[in-house]
């Protein structure tokens, strides 16, 4: 009795302890690092920035002055050409033809008049029968000499040094008269072409001075100034196009190189100064920007922003953080509102 007394009591206490274990609490899940930054100013010398092409203020398109078959084009895309050189010409045997027809018209009607000059000194035929033989004469001459301007326009030559840019037609092609077939851009006035959105452009100005620095050459800077506004907007893009012209251009200019243009604060920001962020802390949340915000508690939550400018690296916010806000700036794809985490400091971080 005693023996079976123990069993049990060893067999209640085996018991006891599994109970025990299977109560125990699972040990909490590790925090996730997620590297964080916190919110500065760039500074008081920040401008409104716009990234633009850079091209010519001349851009000319250049056409056949009559409609004909392209037989020989004589420059590509790219192509540096001088004041009188010959771009592309156009099959020649019709206006040929026009300019022979008009010659023959033009000799009959000197011969006729030159017959009819001496019936009138003879007094054969009246004064008026002699003007209508003046007038036809001049009206074939004017139509010989019509016909050889044509016979000319067959040819497409450059009025002005530059480069052709763009090429619409090829040979074989059948063009109309005033139908651009390329385009023709002076080198000598290159200038910067942005685009500005609609809620900047009250901050853009006719004569604006501005800072350019080439993306190709980031160490050299230039002034430059507003030379036009678009009144109207796009209707594509809904911007309004600006061109800036470039003070004092050198070498390194080449059109269509990419050159970033930055203006000089305007009354209408000093009222909140922007914050500059990363651009990999920038996160779309229902196709509008926001960020994740890092909370005393060391949880994050997504707070939309307004965007002012996008840069290389960087994204010009207008409003929607304050100082000294700690966000996140790294796999802000992969964090969900109301995750604790550990932040670990970017600046403080090796």
């Amino acid at each position: 009795m005693r023996g079976e007394r123990t069993a049990m009591l060893a067999m209640a206490c085996v018991v006891a302890l599994v109970s025990g274990c299977g109560k125990s609490d699972a040990p909490p899940e590790p925090q996730r690092p997620v590297l964080t930054r916190k919110v500065g100013l760039r500074g008081e010398a920040v401008g409104i920035g716009y990234t633009g092409e850079i091209r010519s203020r001349y851009e000319t398109p250049l056409a056949f002055r009559v409609s004909g078959k392209i037989s020989e084009r004589f420059v590509n895309v790219g192509d540096t050409v001088k004041a009188g050189d010959v771009l592309a010409r156009l099959d020649p045997a019709d206006a040929r033809l026009a300019l022979a027809s008009a010659q023959s018209q033009a000799d009959l009607a000197a011969a006729e008049l030159r017959r009819y000059r001496d019936l009138r000194a003879k007094n054969f035929v009246s004064q008026s029968v002699l003007d209508a033989k003046e007038t036809a004469y001049a009206t074939a001459v004017s139509q010989a000499d019509l016909a050889k301007n044509q016979s000319a326009y067959t040819v497409l030559r450059a009025d002005k040094a530059g480069v052709i840019d763009q090429v619409n037609a090829e040979i074989g092609q059948v063009v109309a008269a005033g139908q651009a077939v390329m385009r023709h851009s002076r080198l000598d006035t290159p200038e910067i072409a942005i685009a500005v959105p609609e809620s900047r452009v009250a901050e853009i100005r006719a004569g604006q001075s501005a800072s350019i620095r080439l993306w190709a050459d980031g160490q050299a800077d230039y002034r430059g100034h507003v030379r036009e506004l678009a009144a109207v907007a796009d209707a594509a893009t809904r911007t309004y196009a600006a061109r800036v012209t470039i003070d004092n251009p050198d070498g390194r200019f080449r059109l269509g190189m990419t050159a970033r243009v930055e203006f000089a604060n305007s009354p209408a920001r000093t009222a909140s100064a922007p914050h500059a962020i990363p651009l990999g802390a920038l996160f779309q949340h229902e196709g509008k920007p926001a960020v994740w915000v890092v909370g005393a508690d060391q949880t994050v939550s997504l707070r939309p922003v307004v965007v002012l400018s996008y840069g290389e690296s960087e994204v010009l916010l207008a409003n929607g953080l304050q100082p000294d806000d700690r966000i996140v700036i790294a796999g802000v794809h992969k964090l969900s509102a109301g995750e604790k985490i550990r932040a670990i400091d970017a600046q403080a971080s090796p």
